[in-house]
């Protein structure tokens, strides 16, 4: 039993110090959601340089990825404009995390503490959203590119018949979902247990509310 459990159990034994202790657990409340998003707004900058570090180290430390990648982007404009619109929507969601941790750890009334709770679940759940269907799209993509510019996969691709065609099709398709799926677990695991306990201290403001 934790330390909120403690003061919700004293609150129901002694009701004549509701007001009080109504207080207090919203203090509580305030403080953890405060911590919550506080943690989530580390982790989405460990997330960006993760990815900026995974994007730049091969492409400057092995000249046969940089081939490749040239291969798949052989205009240098298109994949800096990817890039960047990448780097700036995980830039917006670092910042709106931030605006929403001073939103919480400022507030005195419930109700608007509440409305900043749900304006950051909104905000990771679109935020995996996004970054979702952008692997999808860009997985695609270089598939895409790479059976095209490829001179040696579109030589191979040549020699297929409908049959084969439509199996890699497939396999593209299904690795592409598998992929999808790798990433949608990765961040259930990394946002939904704190946007769990950031949902639960909802529930409870809700109850001081009624």
């Amino acid at each position: 039993m934790d330390e909120l459990d403690l003061l919700k159990k004293d609150w129901n034994k002694h009701k004549e110090q509701r007001t009080l202790t109504a207080s207090d657990i919203y203090k509580m409340l305030q403080k953890k959601s405060s911590s919550i998003v506080k943690t989530l707004f580390y982790i989405s900058i460990a997330e960006l340089v993760f990815w900026i570090l995974l994007n730049t180290l091969p492409y400057f430390s092995s000249e046969d990825y940089k081939e490749k990648l040239d291969a798949v982007f052989p205009n240098d404009t298109v994949f800096t404009a990817i890039t960047l619109f990448t780097y700036g929507v995980i830039l917006l969601f670092i910042y709106l995390l931030y605006k929403s941790y001073q939103s919480i750890s400022v507030t005195d009334n419930a109700k608007k503490l509440m409305e900043s709770i749900l304006k950051t679940r909104k905000i990771v759940k679109y935020y995996v959203l996004y970054n979702l269907i952008v692997a999808g799209v860009s997985l695609l993509i270089g598939f895409y590119f790479a059976f095209t510019k490829d001179p040696i996969v579109s030589e191979k691709l040549e020699h297929f018949n409908n049959n084969q065609l439509m199996l890699s099709c497939l396999i593209i398709l299904g690795t592409v979902a598998g992929f999808v799926v790798i990433i949608w677990l990765f961040y259930r695991l990394l946002y939904g247990l704190l946007l769990k306990r950031l949902n639960r201290n909802y529930k409870e403001l809700k109850k001081l509310e009624v």
